[in-house]
């Protein structure tokens, strides 16, 4: 991606180096696992990663406590980067959501290290890059990224900026989902479903935040000129990466369609992609047909 002279987002909470500790406590956290793995191998979805975590990881309340601040050059580099990505949100969303008669109120991104406290429970390293509604914040710990890449085996053509800027870009848009108010007609109706039909309702919302991800790239690229050569190629890997049946085969060798919580790979990609030609993020289609 092309960021030279981009701005850095202010709405940022940095609590790195700030070590998540149970108070009942039984020791650290795991190792870094990503949620999508975690999550198919047991065949679970979110919620069940998030209770397991809670009750086998931390055992009670989180605590941060400081640590050391020697970041790794490499680090620091990726916490400047989603700075600048969040930045690349706020200035797409603010003004596509003027065009509409909206304000865009912007998310914070929170970057932890280990565990951390958040208005919807205890999360960890463990769950991956989370969007809590409660306190309208994306979490994320900066290791993902590292595990990203040699979790899933993405291909190495650059340096997968773009890539993480999905991931980003992905949890920015459950908080556009957040805004729209899908978000809590979604999880309202889930909690009314079956644990099959509730994990369908979910994956339609997994598959909006990509194309919302979709939608922002292809306005940054239009404000911007931020895309250079491979960088689609790079977010529809990842899209396909971390779609439930290809993470679900890598894990175990078969896939379970009515454990599926996010979309398959061919959803995934699709999704972005659409968002990413089209950029019609305020189409009712997916929304009203789907959700």
């Amino acid at each position: 991606m092309r960021l030279d002279g981009r701005r850095k987002s202010d709405n940022v909470e940095d609590s790195r180096g700030m070590s998540g500790v149970a108070k009942a406590g039984i020791g650290g956290i795991g190792g870094l696992i990503l949620i999508a793995i975690m999550t198919f191998m047991q065949g679970g979805d979110l919620g069940d990663v998030v209770n397991n975590v809670a009750q086998n990881a931390m055992q009670g309340q989180v605590e941060e406590q400081p640590q050391g601040q020697n970041f790794s050059e490499e680090e620091q580099k990726l916490a400047d980067f989603s700075k600048v990505i969040l930045a690349g949100t706020e200035d797409v969303w603010t003004e596509q959501f003027k065009k509409n008669g909206r304000k865009y109120e912007y998310p914070i991104l929170k970057l932890y290290t280990g565990a951390v406290n958040t208005a919807c429970g205890q999360g960890s390293a463990q769950m991956g890059p989370f969007y809590c509604s409660g306190d309208q914040k994306l979490y994320i710990d900066l290791s993902f990224f590292t595990t990203m890449r040699k979790q899933l085996g993405l291909q190495a053509k650059g340096d997968l900026d773009f890539a993480y800027a999905y991931v980003i870009a992905h949890e920015v848009g459950h908080h556009v989902e957040y805004l729209r108010g899908t978000l809590q007609k979604c999880h309202s109706r889930m909690s009314q479903l079956s644990k099959k039909d509730a994990n369908a309702l979910s994956v339609k919302l997994e598959l909006l935040a990509d194309y919302y991800a979709g939608c922002w790239a292809h306005y940054d690229n239009e404000k911007y000129q931020s895309l250079s050569d491979g960088d689609i190629e790079e977010a529809i890997d990842c899209a396909e990466k971390i779609g439930d049946n290809y993470l679900q085969e890598k894990a175990r060798g078969y896939s379970q369609p009515e454990t599926f919580t996010h979309g398959t790979s061919k959803q995934r990609m699709y999704w972005f992609k659409k968002g990413l030609d089209t950029g019609d993020w305020n189409t009712t289609t997916f929304e009203e047909g789907d959700l």
